[in-house]
């Protein structure tokens, strides 16, 4: 049973060194993002594998955390590159078209349509 284990923990580290490639040569900050979702999805599944071979319920609550980070971390940067495209400026000799479905947050907090 242990090869199994050293086969996954094998291909985990793999994927966390290709996930790591991207995040470093990744041309955009969206693609550093999503790299960096998928290395703590990677992370999530170790953490599990590991209890798993263990036979233990303790490593349960880290995962949970780890999830719960990876989650809103995902939301915030997400949130932050919506923000920082809406504020873009527009290209040279004409305006810059709104993004369909994507709506700007007033000062009151509600969201307003961009058309």
């Amino acid at each position: 049973m242990s090869f199994w284990f050293a086969v996954v923990y094998a291909l985990l580290g793999c994927a966390g060194v290709m996930v790591l490639v991207r995040m470093w040569i990744g041309p955009s900050m969206l693609d550093r993002a999503v790299s960096l979702d998928t290395l703590l999805s990677i992370a999530v599944a170790a953490i599990g594998t590991l209890a798993a071979q263990r036979q233990t319920p303790f490593f349960l609550p880290i995962l949970l955390v780890v999830a719960f980070l990876g989650f809103t971390g995902s939301v915030s940067i997400a949130r932050f590159i919506s923000v920082q495209d809406s504020r873009r400026p527009p290209a040279k000799g004409g305006q810059r078209e709104p993004a369909p479905d994507r709506g700007a947050v007033g000062e009151a907090g509600e969201v307003e349509d961009q058309w």
